[in-house]
């Protein structure tokens, strides 16, 4: 978990030796030993209530899904179109495109290369 090796382990012991001093530091190291324990024993404790939870779950019978129930729809109203007032002006469609799209261009003509003639 925090990958901490031999050297390490020496160097905080020495540093808790220096700062804590003979009397105690084991006092300190037995406390944090028993801490650590009780973590571990809830969390062993926390893993087998959940794993007899899901174990109950998956014995159980399977959860019955509802009929399903067809609904009847029914269409929708019609709508009402006014009809257009007397007094707005009438809007032409828009004009096609006229502008005229000029042909493909010819195809160059070959080039060939006339030598001059040896005099």
């Amino acid at each position: 978990m925090f990958d901490v090796g031999f050297s390490e382990v020496v160097l905080i012991f020495g540093i808790g030796l220096v700062v804590l001093g003979p009397e105690r530091l084991p006092k300190l190291a037995a406390d944090i030993g028993r801490w650590a324990g009780r973590a571990r024993a809830m969390a062993r404790q926390l893993r087998t209530q959940l794993e007899q939870e899901v174990n109950q779950i998956d014995i159980s019978a399977p959860p019955v899904k509802p009929p399903v129930v067809p609904t009847i729809h029914a269409p929708p109203p019609p709508v009402a179109v006014p009809p257009p007032a007397a007094d707005t002006a009438q809007v032409p469609p828009p004009a096609a495109d006229t502008a005229q799209v000029p042909p493909p261009a010819a195809p160059p003509a070959e080039v060939t290369h006339h030598e001059p003639k040896p005099e």
